[in-house]
């Protein structure tokens, strides 16, 4: 369960998260009967705040002769990052018996592979013609995918910050990690990247020295 949750897990906003967890779509009046104490317009004024944080949608709407339509509400997708994700243990433990049974070579050539599908699926998203516009697009790009990310630009050098990591408990462990993350972002930039800073050595975030590859002389 994610800190999130823990954190309003009491909480009016909590108890409709699990309703509707539990329950699925429901309408205020069905909140409102299983919350007790509540009245329908605090209610709303709860599922208004929780639209607003994008954690819940409207449903359906259900017209019941004149009169503004009844609404059913129901969680968002963005709502599953309240709950239990034990992703990053799945994927440390896989890893890890990777590299017992098939051994590095194996699980280093595997790597390569997953990278160059990261870049193929990224890369179809960046847009601009210019590297510094190319890098400022895959920084949006991470962001909408929960890597808060910019970019800054000094003289001939292009930084790119990323202050979390997507693969923060398997690169704790497994560094190479690091490097495939690297070599993707040269795939999808079509430059030159180098990892100058990683936050598994205690910096705040990971910085990408993104240059122009070098053009070879005939």
């Amino acid at each position: 369960m994610s800190s999130l949750y823990r954190s309003f897990d009491t909480s009016p906003s909590g108890q409709i998260v699990r309703l509707l967890q539990r329950h699925g779509a429901m309408g205020v009046k069905d909140l409102r009967r299983e919350l007790g104490g509540l009245s329908d317009t605090a209610v709303r004024q709860q599922l208004t705040q929780m639209m607003a944080e994008g954690i819940v949608v409207i449903a359906q709407a259900e017209r019941s002769g004149v009169g503004r339509p009844s609404f059913r509400y129901e969680l968002s997708d963005k709502a599953r990052s309240l709950f239990a994700c034990y992703c990053e243990d799945l994927a440390l433990n896989l890893y890890n018996e990777l590299l017992a049974e098939q051994g590095a070579d194996t699980v280093t050539r595997l790597l390569g592979r997953v990278g160059a599908r990261l870049a193929l699926q990224y890369g179809q998203q960046i847009k601009g013609q210019a590297l510094q516009d190319r890098v400022r697009s895959f920084a949006h790009v991470l962001d909408d995918k929960g890597i808060l990310s910019d970019v800054q630009h000094d003289a001939n050098v292009i930084t790119l910050h990323e202050y979390n990591c997507p693969y923060h408990e398997l690169a704790a462990v497994h560094r190479e990690i690091c490097t495939m993350e690297e070599t993707m972002m040269s795939q999808v930039l079509d430059a030159s990247v180098e990892l100058t800073q990683c936050m598994m050595d205690g910096h705040t975030g990971c910085a990408f020295t993104v240059r122009p590859k070098e053009t070879s002389k005939s």
